[in-house]
């Protein structure tokens, strides 16, 4: 049968006056056994019982050798895929199409050219080999596989170590891929399983980092959505808008599992740094000196004392916990040697560190007793971890053993900005509709539930509920609380710690 297939097709392009080599190769059983096995088809969904190869002399005879081939073979529907106009991202081209061969065998059939075949073979490296003793023109292959290239070497300058590297570019490299288009028509392609952030990545880091939600074929979609080839994506950003850590969870790419990682971590230092040059100045204060009289050359000694590369990584240390910052302040305003970090403190800081409420990922609030502005508040260092906020009757921060050195001394400033979360417990007679009258009234009052849970008691109609909402303050709490107490039939209202 093979060779039957082989010389049909070697007349019917002899005949359009097609220069052509045409190669064929028949699956073993084995080889069907095992394709089935893993793939876990019938043996019905086996395509490429027999196989072709024709390579042709360049892109224009690709296309005519594809047509003398339908007109030969009928093809099975849904079974093209041009490479050719398209190529992969790492350089593969070649036409790939499945016919109904003699006896209705299936046929699968690969056109490509000379060139094509050389990098598919043996990479583009080789073909370039090649090119040295000829004079071929792939200039195209050439700016494809640098792209490729060039997004690699990001990648891995954005990576910590070899591990995170191959995590990002192990689904880039030979990736089943999709095509998807920009609203000006551009094609592009992503791997299958491709996501609104990921084109937004693909198109431009900024774009990325800015994307709020995606229209897909003009409707409005999540930027979770999972793309498909034929879709028409438009990106809609806000210039507030930055890479959430939840987005790690369901991008495809590695260029956009990159960008992701390398904005938290540095949008992390930053505002470590910043709480930590709050904390500094406070520290230089009990020490009656001003942060102004700090020399460049004391900031340069001490980051080579500390190792570290420079004074935004010594103030992110001190941010996370890594470093006291009193003994930074002493390091910093003795001629002489720094004390070590075991030696005792000096006196107890002078005034308290102001929280505004957009400190960022550098200050965390204790779930354990969920602190809002208007509570009395004290900060627990945590190494590495940062600012922890409890309120000072915290009795998770009683019972555990805290040094007295990770003890800070903080206050709410004056005008604090953003939501917190704060826990409400009802106790209320079970009635229809109830549960929408309380998220209503809940509304109502400005605040926005993030979290319902309910228990039902040994009595039939008495249901006790906890909701988590995001309040601005005490007052604000206070506000919602009386809102629910107009409920007739709510019982009992209270603030719940935990």
């Amino acid at each position: 049968v093979m060779n039957r297939i082989l010389q049909t097709i070697r007349d019917g392009l002899k005949q359009d006056s097609i220069a052509a080599t045409v190669t064929g190769r028949e699956k073993t059983a084995f080889s069907v056994y095992k394709k089935m096995r893993e793939k876990h088809y019938t043996f019905s969904q086996v395509f490429d019982i027999y196989g072709v190869r024709v390579l042709v002399k360049d892109a224009t005879a690709c296309y005519a050798a594809l047509g003398v081939l339908h007109g030969l073979y009928k093809p099975i529907p849904g079974k093209f895929k041009d490479y050719v106009a398209i190529p992969k991202a790492n350089g593969y081209q070649s036409l790939h199409t499945t016919l109904f061969g003699p006896f209705g065998t299936p046929l699968e059939a690969q056109i490509r050219t000379h060139d094509m075949h050389r990098i598919a073979e043996a990479g583009v490296a080789a073909h370039w080999l090649y090119k040295a003793g000829g004079k071929l023109d792939i200039a195209e292959a050439q700016q494809q596989t640098h792209r490729w290239l060039q997004s690699l070497l990001e990648i891995q300058s954005e990576s910590r170590d070899s591990k995170e590297f191959l995590e990002h570019i192990k689904g880039d490299l030979f990736p089943d891929e999709i095509y998807v288009f920009t609203p000006k028509g551009k094609i592009m392609a992503l791997p299958r399983g491709a996501t609104a952030v990921d084109f937004a990545y693909a198109v431009h880091t900024d774009i990325g980092h800015h994307c709020t939600a995606a229209r897909i074929n003009y409707e409005l979609m999540p930027l979770r959505t999972e793309l498909k080839s034929g879709d028409q994506v438009e990106i809609i950003t806000a210039s507030a808008a930055r890479p959430n850590p939840s987005w790690l969870s369901f991008v495809a790419t590695g260029k956009a599992r990159s960008r992701i990682r390398h904005f938290l971590k540095t949008l992390q230092q930053r505002e470590s740094a910043l709480l930590g040059e709050r904390m500094l100045e406070q520290a230089l204060a009990s020490l009656k000196a001003l942060p102004e009289s700090i020399t460049l050359e004391r900031w340069e000694a001490l980051a080579r004392e500390y190792g570290a590369k420079s004074r935004l990584d010594i103030l992110a240390d001190i941010g996370q916990g890594k470093r006291l910052s009193f003994v930074v302040a002493q390091a910093l305003t003795r001629v002489a040697t720094r004390a070590p970090d075991d030696a005792p403190q000096g006196p107890p800081r002078a005034g308290a560190l102001q929280l505004r409420g957009v400190e960022g990922v550098a200050i965390q609030y204790g779930k354990c007793c969920r602190p809002i502005p208007g509570d009395a508040i004290v900060g627990q260092f945590r190494r590495g971890q940062g600012l922890l906020v409890h309120t000072r009757d915290c009795q998770t921060l009683r019972k555990g053993r805290v040094e007295s050195d990770q003890i800070v001394d903080v206050e709410w400033a004056p005008k604090v900005e953003g939501v917190f979360e704060a826990g409400i417990r009802i106790m209320v007679d079970d009635q229809r509709g109830l549960l929408a009258r309380l998220a209503t009234a809940i509304a109502d009052a400005g605040a926005n539930i993030e979290y319902v849970s309910m228990e039902r008691p040994d009595t039939d109609r008495v249901v006790n509920m906890f909701f988590s909402v995001q309040v601005q303050d005490r007052k604000h709490l206070a506000h919602v609380m009386r809102a629910l107490r107009r409920i007739s039939e709510v019982k009992r209202v209270h603030r719940a710690r935990t």
